[in-house]
């Protein structure tokens, strides 16, 4: 197989496919499709996440329904609500031409909606393995007529806590006709075991492990402590050509913490993570899809089954504790041959584990140079000339330039007004902090000599302004501190050593 046309798929489907301006098959759809086309089997398909998984099951199951068939004919389980509607988008775009659509099912919205849309003929049904079972015991949700069952992110079900769910439908699921298509990134202990079980002599496709990391993205750690990670990561932002990415922390505390000092800071950023309901995830994708916010700070949980188009960066703030993880996490960039960027944080003495990350991954990770503050510069200033060129009202501002303004420019050459113009724009960059701070404090000094009062008379006001305005990087390092409480407890509750800042510690990493 080179193409898509070399499968002899239906003319609609054909059409579908040129739609999306689908051209050459991913490794994963090469191996699988032949197979799922061909006669009826159980099925595993090994990829990471990103390599094109959800047409390699999505094509196969279009040309099996019978349109004549009113009943559930196709069941995919999926980890997220976010994903359910990923995939039932992409099915239905895949299908348009042959009347197929399907429905997404999950928690967090009434029964009733669903309820209908399922009694209107829903041929394929995509849903989280909670709500399914729901509707399995309400029995708005009957199985007999299924052909096929798809366990999508199979890994990621099972580390969210979904075994007892998938093994109840699984049991449910009528053998004597229906196949199982299991797809995962990883074959850990419990989907093996799932395998095992449930899926008779199944056909395996396993995409090397070279290909786990697709050679577009690339990987960099960067060494630093943990009290300077989020400047460390305001300059990396600052000095990319674009930046449109995923932040991942290790909790949600750490996540508000660190979103909203990016805003403070002035970037454009929303977050995620699992406190949030239904209603502002679904805002804030939007926004995120939209462009309106170029970066979302988010935790493994939350970010499950996101899907979004053209992401340039993923940085991990934080190394996850499952070092199985960084494969889903950075696979959601460079995505159809596109380039990417992942982006790490380590702390000293955690370096180790970038040669696990690289062990795992099969994958070599470069040690990058955290910018100067005159690469900053040049890159801001870079960025804004086009800007600065393209203004086509500056007349009007000219008008307005008064006797004061003509004398004062009259002295000045063009490139000391536009160095004046950028120092007033981007003062972080070229301004003095330290030279600034001391003539303060050499101001402070000479006023409380003037008035008679020792030094330490000021300290009392300045710690009581410090108290009523705490500085966004002491509320960082409370984040940090919940990271290290939770690392603790999860290390415990494993039976493994505790302890570690939040990039993880050797006794925290392993399957659950």
């Amino acid at each position: 197989m080179i193409s898509f046309a070399d499968l002899n798929l239906s003319p609609e489907l054909q059409k579908a496919i040129s739609d999306l301006n689908y051209e050459q098959p991913t490794p994963i759809q090469i191996q699988a499709l032949p197979i799922l086309l061909g006669d009826p089997t159980d099925f595993v398909g090994l990829a990471a996440t990103g390599t094109g998984k959800t047409a390699a099951f999505a094509i196969p199951i279009i040309e099996q329904i019978d349109p004549e068939n009113k009943s559930v004919q196709i069941l995919i389980l999926v980890p997220t609500r976010e994903l359910a509607l990923q995939v039932a988008g992409q099915i239905d775009l895949l299908g348009k031409y042959k009347g197929i659509k399907s429905v997404a099912i999950y928690g967090g919205v009434e029964y009733a909606e669903q309820n209908r849309k399922i009694q209107q003929g829903a041929t394929i049904v995509v849903g989280t393995p909670g709500r399914v079972v729901d509707h399995l015991q309400k029995k708005s949700i009957k199985l007999e007529n299924l052909k096929t069952v798809i366990l999508d992110e199979a890994d990621e079900m099972m580390s969210m806590g979904f075994r007892d769910e998938l093994e109840t439908i699984l049991a449910a699921i009528p053998r004597k006709n229906a196949q199982t298509w299991l797809f995962s990134a990883t074959m850990e202990k419990d989907v093996r075991r799932v395998a095992d079980t449930y899926l008779r002599n199944p056909k395996q496709v396993q995409i090397n492990k070279t290909d786990v990391i697709p050679s577009t993205i690339k990987q960099l750690y960067y060494i630093a402590r943990e009290s300077d990670k989020a400047e460390i990561l305001c300059k990396l932002i600052d000095t990319a050509d674009h930046f449109y990415g995923l932040i991942f922390c290790q909790t949600k505390n750490l996540v508000s913490d660190l979103s909203l000092y990016l805003s403070e800071r002035g970037y454009r950023v929303d977050s995620l993570h699992g406190d949030k309901d239904q209603e502002s995830r679904e805002r804030t994708m939007r926004a995120f899809r939209e462009r309106r916010v170029s970066i979302l700070v988010c935790t493994d949980v939350a970010s499950r089954g996101l899907d979004v188009k053209d992401i340039t960066h993923v940085v991990n703030y934080s190394i996850p504790r499952e070092l199985e993880s960084y494969i889903h996490r950075i696979g959601r960039t460079a995505r159809s041959g596109k380039a990417g960027f992942a982006l790490s944080l380590i702390t000293p003495a955690y370096r180790r584990l970038i040669l696990d990350l690289e062990k795992i991954t099969n994958s070599r990770i470069e040690e990058g140079q955290i910018p100067t503050r005159k690469e900053i510069g040049v890159k801001k200033i870079s960025k804004l000339l086009t800007t600065f060129q393209d203004q086509d009202d500056f007349v009007r501002a000219q008008l307005l330039l008064d006797e004061n303004w003509k004398k004062a420019l009259a002295g000045l050459t063009s490139e000391e007004v536009a160095a004046r113009f950028l120092t007033m724009t981007y003062p972080e960059i070229f301004i003095d902090k330290t030279a600034t701070q001391n003539s303060a404090r050499r101001s402070s000094l000479s006023d409380n000599q003037v008035a008679g009062r020792p030094l330490a008379s000021s300290e009392p006001g300045e710690n009581r302004r410090s108290e009523e305005r705490p500085d966004r990087r002491g509320n960082l390092r409370a984040g940090y501190r919940e990271a290290k409480r939770a690392d603790r407890k999860y290390g415990a509750r494993n039976g493994r050593r505790a302890g570690g800042p939040s990039d993880g510690s050797r006794g925290s990493f392993g399957s659950r």
